[in-house]
C-alpha cells in the first residue's frame, strides 16, 4: 500500500492499515503516559548513585558514549520542559531517532508535533552537540488512526546541523526484530522532574505476545521513548535496541513497571519505510 504524506511543518508517514488494534488514550502532548506536559518546569530529584545500582533500581549514569545518542525531546526550543525520551539508531541516511508514537503524533489532532527538537546528552541545560531539528515523524497509520498501543513506536528524521549527520557525531545503536522476551537491557531517559537522565537495568518479561514488561524503578514522566538497549559492545561501540518506553498504558501508570511495544515485522516494515524518508 503506498505511503500517505501529511505536510504540517513535519512530514507524517504512516504504513499500513491491517490488522486489529489495541487502542491507547492519547498523545504525548497531553502528557499520556510516561510522557511530561510541556510548561512544566524540572524540579530535580536526585539519585543517590551514579554507578550500576542493583538490578530493577535507577540511578544516575556516568556520561559515556553509550549514553551520549540518548536525549531529550522538547518542543521549539529548549527554553520550555522537556518531556519525552529519544535515541539514535542506525540509518542509511544516518539521521534518525527512534521514540514512542505518542512522544511525536498528536491523536487528538491527527497530526505529528511540527516543532520537535531533540537534545543528545543533555544534562543541566548543557547540549553537548547542540539541538537537532526534526524534520519528519514516520508512524504507522494504525497508530495515527486509533493509537494502536502495539505500535507505539516513531521513527524521526533529523535535518543536519552544521553540514553534519547525528549518527556520523554519536553513532547509533541497531534495531533488533523478533529478539524475544527475555533479555538484559539498560534502559536509560529523562524524567521530566530532572534535568539529568536516569538508568536502570534489568530483564525484561512477557506481558502479552505483543509488549514487554520490566520492573524498574524511577522510570516517570518524561521517560516515554527510552531505548530499551542490549548487548552494547564497547568495542563496535554499538548496541542493539528491542523496545521504546511505550506501548500499554503509553508505558504504564507506576513508575516502578514499564512496557513496551514487541518489535516484531510490523516494526520492520515501519523501520524501512522511515529509511525511506531519510
Amino acid at each position: 500500500m503506498p505511503l500517505a504524506l501529511v505536510i504540517v511543518g513535519v512530514a507524517a508517514v504512516v504504513g499500513d492499515t491491517a490488522g486489529g488494534t489495541h487502542a491507547a488514550r492519547s498523545s504525548g502532548r497531553s502528557g499520556f503516559g510516561k510522557s511530561g506536559e510541556a510548561g512544566q518546569p524540572p524540579q530535580d530529584q536526585g539519585l543517590p548513585a551514579t554507578d550500576p545500582a542493583e538490578d530493577g533500581n535507577a540511578y544516575t549514569p556516568r556520561r559515556t558514549e553509550e549514553n551520549a545518542r540518548i536525549g531529550a525531546l522538547f518542543e521549539k526550543d529548549d527554553q520550555g520542559a522537556h518531556f519525552c525520551t529519544a535515541s539514535v539508531v542506525q540509518s542509511p541516511g544516518r539521521n534518525m531517532l527512534i521514540t514512542a508514537a505518542h512522544c511525536a503524533f498528536d491523536a487528538d489532532s491527527g497530526q505529528p508535533l511540527n516543532d520537535l527538537v531533540f537534545a543528545p546528552g543533555y544534562r543541566n541545560g548543557d547540549e553537548p552537540t547542540g539541538l537537532w531539528k526534526v524534520s519528519k515523524v514516520v508512524v504507522d497509520d494504525r497508530w495515527a488512526k486509533s493509537q494502536d498501543e502495539d505500535l507505539d513506536v516513531a521513527f524521526l528524521v533529523l535535518d543536519q546541523q552544521g553540514g553534519k549527520n547525528i549518527q556520523d557525531v554519536l553513532g547509533g545503536n541497531t534495531l533488533g526484530i523478533n529478539r524475544g522476551f527475555d533479555n538484559k537491557v539498560e534502559i536509560t531517559g529523562y524524567p521530566a522532574s530532572r534535568d539529568i537522565p536516569v538508568s536502570c537495568r534489568n530483564r525484561t518479561t512477557k506481558f502479552s505476545d505483543t509488549q514487554l514488561r520490566i520492573q524498574c524503578t524511577d522510570l516517570e514522566d518524561g521517560t516515554s521513548g527510552s531505548p530499551w538497549l542490549t548487548d552494547y559492545n564497547p568495542k563496535s561501540h554499538t548496541g542493539t535496541v528491542i523496545g521504546v518506553l511505550g506501548g500499554h498504558e503509553g508505558g504504564g501508570d507506576q513508575d516502578d513497571v514499564s512496557y513496551a511495544a514487541y518489535f516484531d515485522d510490523d516494526i520492520a516494515k515501519l523501520y524501512r519505510r522511515a529509511q525511506d524518508q531519510d
